[in-house]
């Protein structure tokens, strides 16, 4: 993470803006809207949010902490603690072993012969993984807490009990707008989980060479802007401080050495819905743990 003062970052300010605006409005006046758009915008929103934020824990808008951090861990999706979510990735940007489950908390790997391996079966499909990951997601979430709440106490408190605060204005809010909680949950935050799980599905493999073990989508199209261009995966391993509009001008900048470096390069999120819709990604035992292949 770079720690060098730099300005606000304006064109992220203004879209954690329309991000909030739009979330507001769309759960205000959900009621005189159609069905599907309430669930499209709803989850394009709540994973938009989710890329925000990703931004605001590798620094950005500003070079406060604090602010960005105010900024991004507002709760909108409700089931995951920001502070668990920024703790886990910044281990996963440091990890010299980038997918091993013993050193990565963001590998979706698991050691041969473990209770697990199923879980790690049912998510190897792009369909198994949209359709059963966020609810496998929450589940695995729970259970690691539960046991983390026996060993750490103090740490589980500091990091639920500001998501607790933030889930209850939140549920209130949309208690008041008629929408509720069990709704929002299963019309848009499920959905929108499964968008932000279809960004990382092919985004590491355990297999390929490189240090981040990172693949890259060249044409993220319309998902590029949702995911803020961290498609561009390779690129975003490469210099994690990089803003995300900034990530398209290194790609280009450094491109041979990124495409060299990439441990896959798909061409659209389409290409790996077409190619893994029903067929496996890898082999979600890691190698290196003695997974028969």
């Amino acid at each position: 993470m770079s720690s060098t003062p730099r300005a606000v970052e304006w064109p992220t300010v203004a879209l954690a803006v329309v991000i909030y605006g739009g979330w507001l409005a769309l759960t205000a006046f959900h009621a005189v809207l159609p069905l599907p758009v309430v669930v499209i915008v709803g989850a394009w929103l709540v994973a938009w949010h989710g890329s925000l934020q990703h931004e605001t824990i590798h620094g950005h808008p500003t070079h406060s902490a604090a602010v960005n951090a105010a900024i991004g861990a507002v709760p909108l999706a409700l089931w995951l603690p920001y502070g668990i979510y920024r703790d886990s990735h910044i281990a996963h940007h440091r990890s010299p072993h980038i997918t091993d489950p013993r050193h990565d908390p963001e590998s979706r790997y698991v050691a041969p012969g473990r209770a697990r391996r199923w879980v790690a079966v049912i998510q190897s499909t792009l369909a198994g993984r949209l359709l059963f990951g966020p609810a496998l997601a929450i589940v695995s979430l729970a259970a690691t807490e539960s046991r983390r709440l026996r060993s750490r106490p103090v740490a589980v408190l500091r990091d639920w009990a500001p998501h607790l605060a933030g889930v209850a204005v939140v549920v209130a809010w949309l208690e008041v707008t008629g929408l509720g909680a069990v709704r929002y949950v299963a019309l848009i935050v499920y959905p929108a989980l499964s968008l932000t799980l279809l960004r990382s599905f092919a985004e590491h493999r355990a297999d390929i060479p490189g240090p981040s073990r990172a693949a890259t989508v060249e044409r993220g199209g319309l998902l590029g802007l949702l995911y803020l261009n961290n498609h561009l995966h390779t690129a975003h391993h490469d210099r994690p401080d990089l803003a995300w509009y900034r990530l398209p001008a290194h790609q280009r900048r450094h491109q041979a050495r990124l495409v060299a470096q990439a441990g896959g390069v798909h061409r659209s999120y389409g290409a790996i819905v077409r190619r893994y819709a029903w067929r496996r990604h890898d082999v979600l035992v890691h190698p290196d743990l003695g997974a028969p292949r």
